[in-house]
């Protein structure tokens, strides 16, 4: 214990790491706020520079970028309504309705001290129970994310107001977006149409920003002649009392977001959209109605995609498995610096788990400092002139497209997804339900064909697998669930379990 505590304080007493961690969580919080700029990207650029750091400053830096930059992501989702993020645009649905009632400060502080509470809870996780929720994690298979990739699907229909039919059917135009590219099994090209271009796939950054930032600035040339709403920044810190009224929802997204992050390929996207529905499902008698600025709809994302960067690290140091990009890209700075991922990492160099563990404690501290500051200097940016902002959102948004993988080719879809998004957003879809789909697409693809290959091919044998192991059960219960709570069986249903019976007296 004694040797626990000394590996988990070694930054907090070197000048030099704690340097480190704070600036990594510093430079994450404003690469993350940047469209185009990913915590991967930063992450794998990072990695580049540390090949000859001690492992220790490398890896105190690696953690503060990856705590930083999960939360970065929600300064412009509130701002601008373009999520830095995708984790960030279940908090975009929120969070933007408030900007312009001129509680951005207000909101962007909430944000803050919710994203370091998830933070300290997946953390928390992560030194208590990484063992117990890893051996979890392996229990899953191909069939259960196929599953998750399915129930994500019909999640985001519940971010379409009344229109569930609205939300699957966009949530389905992104599918389509993910699927183009090379086959990941044949290695075949689908709806390249011939395109060399295309085989590389659609990067689901450009449709972001397009759909997002692009969609957003065509929509308001509608409203020029509207001045811009003066932001209320005179308190940041939220009150006491709305922190503890929010503390229930905030330890369920935040253990939400722990389990979604130790599963291998998910990370705080998908967690943050299963927080953000617990939040509309579980909210009886909210002050504002969900997609309307309901602070509950803040809450609930970002205290879950914080959660899920302690998460991550559970398979990453325990198992060698990833469980999002950027703990992939950490393995392989692992790997750089002579460690080798998986079980024997704990036995063979234990004060590294403690060391990291640490450092994320240190970093998620450095958050809620650099979080509560420059909220006036960010609030700015709302109360520039529309004639001014709207170009300026269009360039930097050319600019952080262009960035990716320095193709233009990529500015022109970010520009073609803009233009599809304003029409979708004039005729009441909307666009957030699409970038998720292109995430889950893929990965849906994916194990849809490992289910089969283990299936062999036997369509009656892959449907038993669903109701023949436990976890595969339950969420095949759940996806039945949430697809009949959403036809007219659900309400008739709900009526009858639920109606009142008259009392004896009244028989």
């Amino acid at each position: 214990m004694t040797d626990a505590l000394a590996n988990l304080s070694i930054s907090w007493f070197d000048p030099w790491l704690l340097f480190l961690t704070g600036a990594g969580t510093f430079a994450g919080i404003y690469v993350g706020a940047i469209p185009g700029l990913s915590v991967t990207m930063a992450v794998s650029i990072l990695i580049s520079f540390t090949f000859k750091w001690e492992v220790n400053e490398a890896l105190a830096l690696i953690a503060g970028i990856f705590m930083g930059g999960v939360y970065g992501g929600s300064r412009t989702a509130i701002l601008l309504n373009i999520p830095g993020a995708p984790s960030a645009i279940a908090t975009a649905l929120e969070g933007y309705p408030m900007a312009q009632r001129g509680e951005a400060g207000e909101a962007i502080g909430l944000t803050t001290v919710m994203s370091v509470f998830g933070g300290f809870i997946g953390i928390l996780a992560l030194a208590l129970f990484a063992p117990v929720i890893s051996s979890f994690a392996l229990q899953f298979n191909s069939r259960d994310y196929l599953l998750l990739g399915l129930i994500g699907i019909l999640l985001v229909g519940t971010l379409s107001g009344e229109s569930f039919a609205r939300g699957v059917f966009a949530g389905a135009l992104g599918v389509l977006i993910g699927m183009v590219g090379l086959d990941p099994m044949t290695a075949e090209g689908r709806f390249t149409f011939g395109s060399i271009t295309l085989m590389g796939g659609i990067p689901y950054v450009a449709a972001m920003i397009g759909f997002f930032g692009v969609a957003e600035a065509l929509v308001q040339l509608h409203s020029l002649h509207v001045p811009a709403i003066k932001q209320k920044v005179e308190r940041i810190i939220p009150h006491p009392a709305d922190v503890k009224r929010y503390f229930g929802l905030a330890m369920r997204a935040s253990g939400i977001g722990t389990i979604i992050g130790a599963l291998p390929g998910t990370g705080g996207d998908i967690a943050a959209l299963l927080a953000y529905d617990h939040a509309k499902r579980s909210t009886k008698r909210p002050e504002v109605p969900f997609g309307q600025g309901c602070k509950e709809g803040l809450v609930a994302p970002e205290a879950a995609n914080n959660a899920a960067v302690g998460g991550a690290f559970i398979p990453m140091l325990t198992l060698g498995i990833p469980g999002d990009a950027v703990t992939a890209v950490i393995i392989g700075a692992l790997f750089i610096h002579g460690l080798k991922p998986g079980p024997l990492l704990l036995v063979e160099t234990p004060h590294l788990f403690w060391f990291t563990v640490g450092n994320l404690v240190l970093a998620n501290i450095f958050l809620l400092i650099f979080g509560l500051t420059g909220i006036r200097l960010f609030a700015k940016i709302v109360e520039c002139p529309k004639a001014i902002l709207f170009p300026l959102i269009v360039v930097l948004s050319a600019v952080g497209t262009y960035a990716i993988q320095n193709n233009p080719a990529h500015i022109y879809w970010m520009l073609g997804f803009g233009v599809v998004g304003y029409f979708m957003k004039i005729y009441g879809f909307q666009v957030g339900p699409v970038i998720l789909g292109v995430i889950l697409g893929p990965m849906m693809d994916a194990n849809y064909r490992r289910a089969m290959i283990g299936a062999q091919s036997d369509i009656g044998l892959f449907l038993w697998d669903f109701v023949s192991h436990p976890i595969s059960l339950v969420l095949t219960v759940f996806f039945i669930f949430m697809l009949l709570s959403q036809t007219p069986l659900g309400p008739w249903a709900k009526a009858r379990l639920f109606a009142k019976r008259p009392d004896a007296a009244q028989v």
